[in-house]
């Protein structure tokens, strides 16, 4: 995906919030922005996600199943969690069926199992949050976008967000996030940009590295498959000497590729696991 001199202005005698933008967002990848309180940031996420459109420049190459996560999630809606989640994976071209078992599955995952008929307007704070990152992930987007998103998480549903983040870029899509806390996913960023006085530059974090032997720790998976079968999306590797694959993975999301080849249909077996110096 990719944004061009993009900017944007609410109202004529507004000016400008954000202008002269451009961004490329490679598949696969985590992406932090961040900046001061007023300067930009969620309006830049809202155009990445397509939430709101650019006054000038373009976006192209966005995802057909994007999803966004807001600080605050609208909760005053005329349904239950199970019911939302449900009709927000139709909407992206789910079976009922299977929008409702992942629906399930999410609240499980998010420890909001015991809310699933609780109608969202009765839902805490901190429980709507749930259901608000529930629906972005549902689906499987292409492109996942969370301003604030850990906001109003417990510890517990915190981590497993950061999870679904690495098991998102592992499987190809990408991130992109803005959080208060400056150690959220601290060195697992691929890129990091600061948005000040409407412009965006890039942040140079040295704990990021091109790859292995560079600074950023990485380790190497055996893994063997059934015959015929081929590693789960977004897992790249090379044919392994007497048999099975080898991927080198950023150890910040080795996690994540163990569970989409563990998890996979059917599941890889994993022969090694092993740091790179």
């Amino acid at each position: 995906m990719n944004l061009t001199d993009v900017g944007r202005r609410y109202g004529r005698r507004r000016p400008w919030v954000l202008r002269g933008i451009t961004l490329e967002l490679p598949r696969g990848a985590l992406v932090r922005i961040e900046g001061g309180n007023g300067g930009g940031k969620s309006t830049l996420l809202r155009i990445v996600a397509g939430i709101d459109a650019p006054t000038e420049g373009r976006v192209g190459g966005r995802p057909r199943r994007t999803a966004y996560v807001p600080e605050r999630f609208p909760a005053a809606l005329p349904l239950n969690a199970t019911s939302y989640l449900t009709h927000l994976g139709r909407v992206h071209g789910l079976s009922r069926a299977e929008a409702a078992r992942r629906a399930a599955g999410w609240l499980e995952r998010f420890g909001a199992a015991a809310h699933a008929r609780t109608p969202l307007a009765e839902l805490s704070k901190g429980s709507s949050q749930k259901v608000a990152v529930a629906q972005a992930l549902l689906a499987e987007p292409g492109l996942l976008v969370l301003d604030e998103a850990w906001t109003g998480l417990d510890a517990a549903a915190r981590a497993e967000l950061d999870l679904a983040v690495a098991e998102r870029t592992a499987a190809g899509g990408t991130v992109v996030f803005v959080d208060h806390d400056p150690r959220r996913l601290a060195g697992a960023p691929d890129a990091h940009y600061r948005v000040e006085g409407g412009a965006l530059s890039p942040v140079l974090d040295p704990a990021l590295s091109p790859g292995p032997g560079a600074g950023l720790p990485y380790v190497r998976i055996h893994a063997a498959g059934p015959p015929g079968s081929t590693p789960p999306p977004g897992l790249a590797g090379v044919p392994a000497p007497g048999g099975g694959v080898l991927f080198t993975i950023a150890a910040h999301r080795s996690d994540a590729a163990l569970r989409a080849l563990l998890t996979a249909g059917p599941p890889w077996h994993i022969r090694t696991v092993e740091e790179l110096p």
